[in-house]
């Protein structure tokens, strides 16, 4: 159950204008955008839930999250809501957010100033995964890679409780993905593509796992030696670098595919 965080009419809002924005900010809700584009077109959508945000550069602790309501396959980057870290929706827009959405988000944002994207989803292998008591295993060269930086938070219940981002904040620690148990997967990054790489290992990964026990048949246990040797690819680092790399060639896809997103 979705539960929507009614907007306070009393604050002060501003009608969405390019022309006043920072050319920086519109690069980051063009990534944004793109980021629910790509979601959508791995079929990894929730209908309208889940959630993707980007911090807005600036000194003002701001972000930007869907209109809860808008599927993922539209959202655009002149749609994105801006949000602060108070709950205050500071872009007017006849959509208003999702609280749950704005918990897990915000707590991130107001903790790692490195995590500058943040991608959660509610996908059928991550979920799945994340019922199993064991977590993700490291049982095939993606996983390692995928759970040498994984965090776990235990299920509170729809995220709507502030208090829960302590908890969230002190799990996720300096790791840039996670398994939110019986619940969903997320991963943050300090750039889209960085982001968008940690999200999709964790969630192939996942798939992985999955159709491997769905089989039936005995697998193949990897060494110990092996596991322990693996190296560090999910450092925020490391993402940075393949973020830089992978970018481009995703957003020449969607380009491709649809480029509406940049609207």
């Amino acid at each position: 159950m979705a539960v929507v965080l009614q907007r306070n009419t009393a604050m002060t809002s501003t009608q969405f204008k390019r022309q006043e924005i920072s050319a920086e900010e519109w690069e980051a809700r063009v990534n944004v955008a793109a980021l629910y584009r790509l979601v959508a077109m791995h079929g990894w959508d929730d209908l309208v839930g889940t959630h993707i945000s980007a911090r807005i550069p600036g000194k003002d602790h701001r972000f930007l999250l869907n209109p809860y309501g808008m599927m993922f396959d539209e959202i655009t980057a002149s749609s994105l809501l801006t949000i602060d870290l108070e709950g205050n929706q500071i872009t007017e827009s006849e959509y208003d957010y999702n609280q749950a959405g704005f918990t897990i988000h915000s707590a991130v944002h107001m903790s790692r100033p490195d995590a500058l994207y943040v991608i959660h989803l509610h996908t059928n292998y991550g979920v799945a995964v994340s019922c199993q008591k064991q977590g993700l295993l490291p049982m095939n060269q993606t996983a390692i890679a995928a759970t040498s930086g994984l965090a776990y938070h235990d299920y509170e219940g729809v995220a709507t409780n502030l208090a829960e981002r302590e908890r969230l904040v002190r799990d996720l620690g300096d790791k840039n993905a996670m398994i939110l148990r019986n619940h969903g997967t997320m991963a943050c990054g300090p750039n889209a593509g960085g982001a968008w790489q940690a999200i999709f290992r964790l969630e192939r990964a996942c798939e992985y796992q999955i159709l491997a026990q769905s089989g039936g048949a005995e697998t193949i246990p990897l060494s110990n030696e092996i596991i322990d040797s693996r190296h560090d690819s999910s450092s925020t680092e490391h993402l940075a670098k393949r973020g830089e790399f992978i970018w481009p060639a995703l957003l020449r896809k969607l380009d491709r595919a649809d480029p509406s997103f940049r609207e």
